[in-house]
């Protein structure tokens, strides 16, 4: 593979590129369950989140500063209990595919994970997605659960499969 950066993904600089490689997974694949393509209005919000939340975007940039992969987490359930629980997503560029870019930006996502005192990772992935689900395992994350036939997109049932990691992080986890 050719030269490449990790770098934090901002708003000015990398959200039209993320919502090239988001709408084309929307559009051309089930690693999304959306129907339509995404706005840059969409991105506004996605990024706003990500700050409010202090949730990373890790990038994957080459030589020339174009993003080649990106990946974060976010909220897993909107419950103070989760606190140390977060779900996330790695997407590569559909030209990227197939050169080691997704176990690279998932292992960033990690080290951010356990930097930011997460215990639990959980990534929802459909349960027909092989290569997500072995990156997945490949990075030691164990499947935990299948929700059958919970989406419906190109005209079939998608069922969404749960795989997880758990990091010895949090050091001194609390209660409240």
């Amino acid at each position: 593979m050719s030269e490449y950066t990790f770098v934090p993904c901002t708003f000015e600089r990398h959200a039209a590129a993320i919502l090239d490689i988001l709408n084309d997974a929307i559009v051309n694949s089930t690693a999304l369950y959306d129907y339509k393509p995404r706005q840059m209005q969409n991105m506004v919000t996605w990024f706003e989140a990500k700050r409010a939340g202090n949730f990373p975007v890790i990038g994957i940039e080459d030589a020339k500063g174009t993003l080649l992969a990106f990946g974060s987490y976010g909220t897993f359930r909107a419950f103070p209990a989760y606190k140390y629980t977060v779900e996330h997503s790695v997407y590569v560029h559909k030209d990227q595919r197939g050169q080691g870019l997704g176990p690279r930006i998932m292992q960033a996502v990690i080290e951010a994970a356990k930097t930011q005192q997460v215990h639990a990772l959980v990534g929802a992935i459909d349960a027909a997605n092989a290569a997500s689900i072995a990156l997945h395992e490949r990075l030691g994350f164990k499947h935990v659960g299948t929700l059958p036939q919970v989406g419906f997109k190109f005209g079939r049932w998608l069922d969404l499969a749960f795989y997880q990691l758990l990091l010895e992080t949090p050091d001194k986890p609390v209660d409240g």
